[in-house]
């Protein structure tokens, strides 16, 4: 079930994984035959939403004592002194932030809440996922700004068996909309021309080429 968080409900998120992997057997098969991927696509209003394993850094003004590092657990919940079980999966730290702060002004006067992310693994919706021919397959956290030459850098670049130029980029935030991505001209070439933008979801499908 969708939520106001912006969060892909888990079955819409399951059918554009089946349905990216099989866009890899289709792209293997054939040219692709999608429009080039836009340059510009830029989330400019993005707002990091905190994941399952993220470390959140919860300080409590004047109260030492209550401010830690707490790991977001599996089931995207976290718990502190005088906090149980404070679901935590698809805020945005300032509003766990505000959260916190309803939830200790049952025991205490007026609290002041900060909370700072800093151990990154985002909400699996919003997770970039490289497959395919690419040296090390993963999903990577989005952040803002971040390019499809950023993505390839992290993931170690293109196996030898990999045809670049016939990726594919599947936009999950465009219901799944695919685009071709020109990988080997901008990774072996260094055609910069061939560098796009990359949005929250979307998954960068690699063929192997065929000889």
């Amino acid at each position: 079930m969708a939520s106001d968080s912006g969060l892909v409900s888990a079955p819409r998120f399951v059918r554009l994984v089946v349905g990216a992997l099989v866009a890899v057997f289709l792209v293997a098969c054939s040219s692709p035959r999608y429009p080039p991927a836009p340059v510009q696509a830029a989330t400019a209003d993005y707002r990091y939403l905190i994941g399952p394993l993220d470390v959140v850094n919860i300080i409590v003004w004047r109260n030492p004592e209550l401010s830690m590092s707490v790991a977001v657990r599996p089931d995207g919940k976290i718990s502190t002194p005088l906090v149980e079980d404070m679901p935590a999966i698809g805020r945005n730290p300032s509003d766990l932030a505000r959260d916190l702060e309803k939830t200790l002004s049952k025991t205490l006067r007026d609290p002041v809440v900060t909370v700072v992310v800093t151990g990154f693994q985002g909400v699996s919706s919003e997770q970039i996922r490289v497959i395919g021919e690419a040296a090390k397959p993963q999903a990577i956290p989005y952040r803002r700004d971040m390019t499809l030459l950023d993505v390839m850098i992290q993931v170690g670049g293109l196996t030898d068996f990999a045809d670049g130029n016939a990726a594919v980029l599947v936009r999950g935030k465009d219901g799944g909309k695919p685009y071709s991505v020109r990988l080997k001209d901008l990774l072996k070439r260094g055609d910069i021309s061939a560098n796009v933008d990359v949005r929250p979801g979307d998954i960068v499908i690699v063929p192997q080429g065929w000889f």
